[in-house]
């Protein structure tokens, strides 16, 4: 004969139950935890790739202790000297009472330059190229981490507004090279952002830019200042390059514009 059992009570079914219930509890607990774990080792793998150490510069930016002869082919602008190229149009720009960066038109293409106080032991372009990349697709870019002649850049498309007041995009070039105690930034628009041919010539002007930083204490990230050179003249906006008086660059830079940016003519 069959054995009879009797059926779970209702007693039974709360005690089976709460161990489910616990068991589940537990399980989720454990997730919770295993996930928490992933994400800080994450965050702390994404953050110690930030704090390395600058990379060797065998070609270049270059800090002043560097360089035997700065001056030679370059225009000194205080905290940066820019080599300079024939055909070249150099503007420093200015914010406030202080000049904080520096543009290289090229023909069709240009490169900003602007230097940064940095940690002594750390690199910094990491983290800013994270902040930009960030910064851009809220605004509904686009951008690409990759690999170019200067090592780790972004390559952007930038939403921006047209003349005509259309919608548009601008495609950029970030580039970035952390040194000692500095980091230089360079970004790139025109055709040297679109056709790499053209680029040539604005990543030799940042690979040949020499930096002083200075023995000042300054904040990571405070933009180094810049000055115009001694004998620079400014010209008010909307005068001629031939109105203008000549200077030691004569045969080079020719003429400064006055403006919201300050322009000379190489």
């Amino acid at each position: 004969m069959g054995t009879l059992r009797s059926l779970p009570t209702g007693k039974d079914n709360d005690v089976f139950g709460r161990r489910r219930k616990q068991h589940e509890d537990a399980v989720d607990e454990l997730a919770d935890g295993l996930n928490d774990q992933a994400e800080e080792q994450a965050e702390e793998e994404e953050a110690s790739s930030y704090a390395l150490p600058p990379a060797p510069r065998p070609e270049g930016p270059w800090d002043i202790s560097e360089v035997e002869k700065p001056g030679d082919g370059r225009i000194d602008l205080g905290g940066l000297q820019v080599p300079g190229v024939d055909g070249m149009e150099l503007r420093v720009e200015v914010a406030g009472e202080a000049i904080v960066a520096a543009t290289v038109v090229l023909r069709d293409s240009a490169i900003q330059l602007q230097a940064f106080a940095a940690p002594r032991n750390e690199g910094i372009w990491g983290e800013v190229r994270s902040e930009i990349a960030s910064g851009i697709t809220q605004q509904g870019g686009i951008v690409d981490e990759v690999e170019g002649p200067l090592g780790w850049e972004l390559r952007a498309q930038v939403p921006v507004q047209l003349p005509d007041g259309k919608s548009g995009v601008q495609v950029v070039r970030f580039v970035g090279v952390d040194g000692p105690r500095w980091f230089l930034r360079g970004v790139i628009s025109g055709q040297g952002a679109v056709q790499p041919a053209a680029a040539g010539v604005l990543e030799q002007i940042f690979r040949g830019a020499v930096i002083t930083r200075g023995d000042s204490p300054m904040a990571p990230r405070d933009p180094i200042v810049l000055k115009l050179p001694t004998d620079a003249q400014m010209v008010p906006d909307g005068v001629q390059q031939d109105e203008a008086e000549g200077s030691r660059f004569a045969g080079g830079i020719d003429s400064l514009q006055r403006g919201p940016e300050i322009s000379e003519i190489r």
